[in-house]
């Protein structure tokens, strides 16, 4: 149902289109060709008339360009402060878990197997890892 109703849209916009440019070709066959040349004489009066204003004149790209770029190094340093502190945070409690960590598990684990079998080791002991 949605797809006939923009198809229905898509027809009657082509067609109303269609209707706009039929009305307007004697019109644009009329025009003259060497139009184009006011059009020029017009944008370089154009630019004349802003050259001469104070505030154009002083107005430059490059100025506008190094603060742009100013500011994206001051964003990138940022970000690169802000994972650098992440990066640590991550390693001391990556060490903090591997301190708990100790290895009279591994003694246990052994001890369990040999009494209860493999099946009950799973169950009943986890490692001691804390936050």
């Amino acid at each position: 149902m949605a797809e006939i109703i923009a198809m229905i849209f898509l027809i009657f916009g082509l067609s109303g289109m269609a209707v706009i440019l039929i009305r307007k070709i004697p019109v644009l066959a009329e025009l003259p060709v060497n139009q184009r040349k006011s059009e020029e004489g017009l944008f370089v009066h154009f630019k004349n008339y802003l050259g001469n204003i104070s505030f154009i004149k002083s107005f430059s790209i490059e100025s506008i360009l190094q603060k742009i770029l100013s500011k994206i190094r001051i964003l990138t340093l940022r970000l690169e402060n802000k994972t650098a502190s992440w990066l640590q945070l991550l390693r001391e409690r990556s060490s903090q878990k591997t301190k708990n960590f100790h290895d009279g598990y591994w003694k246990r684990l052994k001890k369990i197997n040999k009494k209860k079998g493999a099946k009950a080791v799973n169950k009943e002991i986890k490692p001691p890892l804390s936050k």
